[in-house]
């Protein structure tokens, strides 16, 4: 039987994604009624302007006092999106300790403080989720969290940024260079007007922060996580990944060393084969790949970004956080039991394609293929053309096979020194394969 009194909630924001979380629990009340086992009641909603016309809302609900809000006592879920590390950080552990538990969209803040607020709520007994935090609609966190809680999961691979992937497929569709691809992503709404967070990969980051954690049982942080922002990436490159049979992508990748007793966590764009399923993912689109050892490969793919898909992550979160709530039971919390050490980028293995400009004589690919040896990388393929406007100076290509990545940047910058390299055009991971 279905309970009659209904479960407060109080939403904390009401931009772009509170106000579609506001409108599905109006025009959706009796679907998520039967499927909770009792009525939802939007008890409150704190916002910084409360002149601005909500339409759908009722102006009796606006406040300004966030706090009061998630003090009342009688809220049961408090629905975080207003993003950013503070307020939002006080106000979810204030709710903890005023008896309400919590879902949030706040990756910036889940990738920084995770730890301490999945304690505040294990302290409270309270519920803390966020698959909004991740990947908009794209159900990611509790296939990681639960549905794959037997398995071992060894690496995930992803495009986790529908703004960067919007820009990337336009450069390799279009042809266009990075500025005019952006101006677009732009204009159509995919970028924000500050886009640093988004091209320079801190989005993405925090992202790979989380999903790191979940999937390798293990705290890892922020600042745990390399970061390697698109805004280099040219039309070179991708002229040169299609002569590879190879796009480019910006790539949040998290795996397991090879002896299994460290995880590493990175963002850089990448070249991948046009033959992986990540190749397709094409506009403003996300798209995760995980590999592991009982399930194999998986994939999850859809909206990563938007108002309604993310508010649907939202309140699928808020379905199982009120039924938590009636049965007196919480969900997963923080799994952390393994506690491997993050190692840093120097340690990764990876591929490296490098483009050089250097000198149009002889001896110099000798030259080049020594410093590559002298610091343990091996080559895979080389391609030297002449300049067609003359000057005495070739483009050099070199893709290498697997290497740490320290051994990597230790050879570009031996090269860097060679009076036959007269510059470094590009550098790119190769991942994938």
């Amino acid at each position: 039987m279905m309970r009659t009194r209904p479960l407060k909630v109080a939403l904390l924001g009401c931009g772009v994604v509170g106000s579609e979380v506001a409108r599905i629990m109006t025009t959706h009340a009796d679907d998520l009624a039967a499927r909770i086992g009792a009525p939802v009641e939007l008890a409150g909603v704190a916002v910084r302007r409360p002149s601005r016309v909500r339409e759908g809302i009722d102006p009796a609900l606006i406040t300004t006092d966030a706090t009061a809000l998630v003090k009342r006592g009688d809220i049961d879920v408090v629905v975080e999106v207003i993003g950013g590390i503070e307020p939002a950080r006080t106000l979810i552990t204030t709710a903890f300790e005023h008896g309400a538990s919590v879902v949030s969209a706040n990756k910036a803040l889940l990738a920084q403080d995770g730890a301490a607020l999945h304690a505040a709520a294990e302290a409270n007994s309270k519920d803390l989720y966020y698959e909004a935090a991740v990947a908009g609609a794209i159900p990611l966190i509790r296939p990681l969290r639960e549905s794959l809680a037997g398995d071992k999961v060894n690496r995930v691979l992803g495009i986790v940024n529908g703004t960067t992937n919007f820009i990337l497929d336009k450069m390799d569709s279009t042809g266009a260079g990075y500025q005019e691809a952006l101006d677009e992503a732009t204009a159509l709404g995919y970028a924000e007007a500050d886009p640093t967070a988004d091209v320079e990969g801190f989005d993405a980051a925090a992202k790979a922060a989380i999903l790191a954690g979940i999937a390798f049982h293990t705290r890892v942080r922020l600042d745990d996580v390399y970061r390697e922002g698109m805004t280099e990436v040219t039309a070179a490159d991708f002229a040169s990944a299609k002569e590879m049979g190879c796009t480019i992508k910006l790539l949040a990748i998290c795996e397991r060393a090879g002896d299994g007793a460290s995880v590493t966590a990175r963002v850089h764009p990448a070249m991948i084969p046009l033959t992986h399923p990540l190749a397709s993912v094409r506009g403003a689109y996300n798209a995760v790949f995980v590999e592991s050892d009982a399930s194999g490969q998986l994939m999850f793919y859809g909206p990563g970004a938007g108002g309604a898909p993310t508010a649907s992550a939202v309140l699928g979160d808020l379905v199982a956080v009120c039924r938590n709530r009636l049965s007196g039971a919480t969900g997963p919390g923080e799994s952390a039991y393994a506690a491997l050490t993050v190692s840093p980028m120097g340690d990764v293995v990876t591929r490296y394609h490098i483009s050089l400009d250097v000198a149009d004589k002889p001896g110099v690919l000798a030259q080049v293929a020594t410093v590559f040896a002298e610091h343990g990388v091996s080559i895979d393929t080389v391609r030297q053309q002449g300049r067609q406007d003359g000057g005495g100076e070739a483009s050099l290509v070199v893709v290498t096979h697997r290497a740490s990545d320290a051994a990597l940047v230790g050879t570009v910058e031996a090269l860097r020194k060679l009076d036959t390299v007269r510059g470094v055009a590009s550098i790119m991971r190769v991942e994938g394969e």
